[in-house]
């Protein structure tokens, strides 16, 4: 005997099957046919655990007002390039690197907590990075007799550099993926990807057979949409009893039969790493600020929380703090921005104080490109080179430093080529390398990951490529 309740059921569950999970969003494991070449192990990757975190920036942050000089001969450069973007140099944050070049520098007054962090060995600037081929001066450039990266101020195309390493070519396989692809597996978790993303899908994490897994600052894991196994509502109830159903069945086409083990890795994992994450039980030192950024360096402290429940010895998480394209109103704009990406850089490195992990968890920033130092009347425009920071304990980095070379702010100098655009003097390669390198990935690997390496650094020499780490 049917009842109309019965025939609902069967419908549900037969749109379900054959609509390969219409109504159930799959947000942190999606399909995966990418390529099945992946690149040989490395046989790197020493024992114990390390930590990536890297903070894209997105739309090209204005670093010279990050990062600035205090010294008077300096700042006159700075502020008559700048003019109506100049910060008031009794308003810089003094900061005072262990090497001196000679001049005193400082950073934006929002940012009390990286000067602290800095002050106390705990962060290093890199001045002047971009992406770079090879070396190039002001007269390659003009002549265009030198290789450049394609794309050069295009957003797409700088943003997707700076994830993939990959300069003369577009491509969607960033150099995290492609670690992952050679460590990922080592004395990792099997059933949650090595890459942890609070953005999303991006470019930065896609290998060539590995994927990111997802969460939510605020919410962190979420699984199967309406796959709640002791949920009360009936709509839920129906929902998992099709996902079942479809995880259940022994199918013969391939694709169905991948497409339906995807599911139940993705089950699985959600409910590994939600189980995981619920066992701790939360922060003494620190309370982490109640905006995105914050909520998602939350989200990636507890997981290195829990790192030895779910079995990982290396991790890498992505976060994109978007809304750095300030063609207009750049100083009101920075002043708070710069002051939530200080405050939650401060608060991040008070958790991993608290965790004992301080030493094995390298943060980094990244962003497309630096801005012009010239005013566009309103705001900036898209430069090249630009500032970073890298923050970690002090057996990890060789903090309170300002690595690579500080230009002169000065227009029409040997590294400004128009508008206030400098060329870079250190390549984004070798920023890359040095943290690969500290990582665990061996001297072998770094040219196939990072192709122009070569043109800059000694692969295989016992130095790192820059210096701002410890080997």
């Amino acid at each position: 005997m049917s009842n109309h309740h019965d025939k609902s059921r069967r419908k549900f569950v037969g749109q379900v099957s054959c609509a390969g999970l219409g109504y159930a969003t799959l947000m942190n494991s999606i399909l995966n046919l990418k390529a099945l070449n992946a690149a040989a192990i490395s046989s790197a990757n020493p024992p114990g655990y390390k930590a990536l975190v890297c903070i894209f920036l997105g739309g090209g942050n204005d670093s010279f007002n990050m990062l600035l000089p205090r010294s008077t001969s300096k700042y006159n450069e700075y502020a008559a390039t700048r003019s109506d973007l100049a910060i008031p140099q009794n308003q810089i944050l003094p900061i005072n690197p262990l090497t001196s070049d000679g001049h005193q520098y400082g950073v934006h007054p929002s940012m009390a907590g990286v000067q602290n962090l800095f002050e106390n060995g705990k962060l290093s600037f890199i001045s002047n990075v971009g992406t770079l081929i090879d070396s190039i001066t002001k007269t390659q450039f003009y002549n265009n007799s030198a290789a450049m990266p394609l794309g050069l101020f295009s957003h797409a195309d700088q943003a997707q550099q700076w994830q993939t390493s990959i300069l003369d070519q577009r491509t969607a396989r960033g150099w995290a993926g492609k670690i992952s692809d050679l460590i990922g597996d080592q004395n990792n978790n099997q059933n949650i990807s090595m890459n942890i993303s609070l953005a999303g899908t991006n470019v930065f994490q896609s290998g060539n057979n590995s994927v990111e897994y997802a969460i939510d600052p605020y919410n962190g894991a979420i699984g199967i949409d309406g796959y709640e196994p002791n949920s009360s509502w009936i709509f839920n109830q129906l929902k998992t009893e099709a996902v079942n159903s479809l995880m259940e069945h022994n199918y013969q086409d391939v694709f169905k039969k991948t497409y339906a083990e995807t599911i139940i890795n993705a089950r699985d994992a959600h409910a590994e790493f939600t189980s995981a994450i619920d066992t701790f039980g939360g922060f003494n030192n620190v309370t982490f600020s109640d905006n995105y950024f914050s909520k998602g360096l939350e989200q990636v402290a507890k997981t290195i929380a829990v790192k030895d429940t779910l079995d990982f010895q290396r991790q890498i998480f992505f976060l994109s703090f978007d809304g750095w394209d300030h063609h207009d109103e750049v100083l009101n704009a920075q002043t708070g921005m710069l002051g939530v990406l200080s405050d939650g850089l401060a608060e991040f490195n008070t958790a991993m104080e608290e965790l004992g992990s301080e030493d094995d968890v390298l943060t980094f920033s990244v962003s497309e490109f630096g801005r012009t130092l010239t005013s566009n009347g309103q705001g900036s425009d898209h430069g090249w080179g630009g500032n970073v920071m890298i923050m970690g304990g002090g057996n990890a980095i060789n903090g309170k430093e300002i690595y690579g070379s500080y230009p002169s702010l000065v227009l029409d100098g040997s590294q400004e080529i128009g508008g206030g655009v400098f060329i870079p003097t250190t390549a984004t390669d070798m920023y890359f390398a040095e943290i690969a390198k500290w990582f665990g990935v061996d001297d072998g690997d770094l040219s196939t990951i990072f192709p122009q390496l070569s043109n800059f650094y000694t692969v295989g020499s016992p130095n790192m490529p820059i210096g701002f780490l410890n080997p």
